[in-house]
């Protein structure tokens, strides 16, 4: 009888100071955990070209992360902020809304100093998907994403202390900002919809790309928007009780047919990030190409897609972990993250980056 995993087995205790604040000095200057066995190597991220083989396609999340968190106030003076999940239409939008007390449905909040100074209202429409929904639908006053490139911040997550994430959010350093829009970002972002950057991806810069290439490594790209749920920790001891965050994802027919490409020429499918796998693990389930997915990976599922995974390291209790073990075996998993740890390995979002293989059932179970 195969185990089952409750969220305490997903628990691990964390020194606050490995949790990167800052990218490395390069994308590619990170390091790198081997963790393809049991005998670890510690490396840089600019040794991948050597680790992966000629032949293998590596997967891409192409999202592009917009400036996505918008401050603003209530029409009675009550500071608001705003998160966009998604633009839904040309003005609509579904949003994260955090504020003391929620204004009453049809109310136009004052953006970015509202109109008169500027910027622009955003009318509260209700709550989204349904009246049980966490997230809010408002009408924007002009085309969404032009007014999150003027008006808005780089959705940084949380843990990443700049004074956007404090009450002083709006006058953070030029110098961060500036830090931010750039490395919060891949050097691919083609398809801007992200509330967050499919954070694997941010080692990689010209350098690599062009050594994998001459590697005789191939390239394809998926697209999965990215949502400001990738951060929410699983609240549920019960694993199959907790409701799993909804994004959208494109998988276009040349990633398709690349994928059969590298399936016949005997290579392996290498996903970078997490969003790639369950990106392609969504359409291997679904027969979908494109459409919502809310697929929750835990131990025990069946990989039919993903052969080898770069991913950064991710917090506890996150459904991230609970993928990551699902791929590289529970007991493995914990194995990495107790070397990462007494290595000073740098976690989360602007932290390094580890490489795994699919795991065997002897490893998983």
């Amino acid at each position: 009888m195969s185990h089952i995993y409750t969220l305490s087995d997903f628990d691990f205790e964390l020194p606050e100071s490995l949790i990167a604040q800052h990218p490395a000095s390069e994308r590619s200057a990170s390091r790198l955990l081997d963790g393809r066995s049991s005998a670890f190597e510690d490396r840089t991220f600019k040794d991948l070209p050597t680790l992966l083989h000629p032949g293998d396609l590596l997967v891409f999340n192409d999202t592009q992360v917009v400036k996505a968190r918008l401050f603003g106030e209530k029409p009675t003076g009550g500071k608001l902020e705003l998160l966009v999940e998604r633009v839904l239409t040309h003005h609509e939008v579904v949003a994260h809304m955090k504020v003391s007390k929620k204004p009453p449905v049809g109310t136009a909040l004052l953006m970015n100093g509202g109109p008169h100074k500027g910027g622009f209202t955003a009318t509260l429409l209700g709550r989204w998907p349904n009246e049980d929904g966490q997230l809010f639908r408002f009408k924007f006053s002009d085309e969404p994403h032009t007014l999150m490139q003027q008006h808005g911040h780089m959705p940084l997550p949380p843990y990443i202390e700049r004074h956007q994430n404090t009450a002083d959010a709006q006058h953070e350093t030029e110098a961060d900002k500036a830090e931010d829009e750039r490395r919060y970002q891949t050097v691919f972002a083609k398809h801007p919809g992200a509330a967050a950057a499919p954070t694997a991806a941010l080692h990689f810069d010209q350098g690599v790309l062009d050594a994998l290439q001459a590697r005789g490594v191939h390239t394809a790209s998926v697209t999965l928007h990215v949502g400001a749920g990738t951060f929410q920790p699983v609240k549920t001891e019960n694993l199959a009780k907790h409701r799993m965050h909804s994004e959208w994802y494109n998988i276009p027919p040349e990633t398709l047919q690349a994928i059969v490409d590298c399936r016949a020429r005997g290579g392996r499918v290498v996903a970078v990030g997490t969003t790639s796998v369950r990106t392609l693990e969504s359409w291997a389930q679904s027969g979908l190409t494109s459409g919502d997915t809310q697929i929750f990976i835990t131990p025990g599922f069946a990989f039919k897609v993903v052969d080898v995974l770069i991913t950064n390291f991710h917090l506890p209790k996150s459904t991230l972990l609970m993928l990551v073990s699902a791929f590289a075996g529970f007991d493995h998993m914990h194995a990495l993250y107790r070397h990462a740890i007494a290595n000073h390995y740098r976690f989360f979002s602007y932290g390094d980056a580890m490489l795994l293989e699919k795991t065997t059932a002897s490893r998983n179970a």
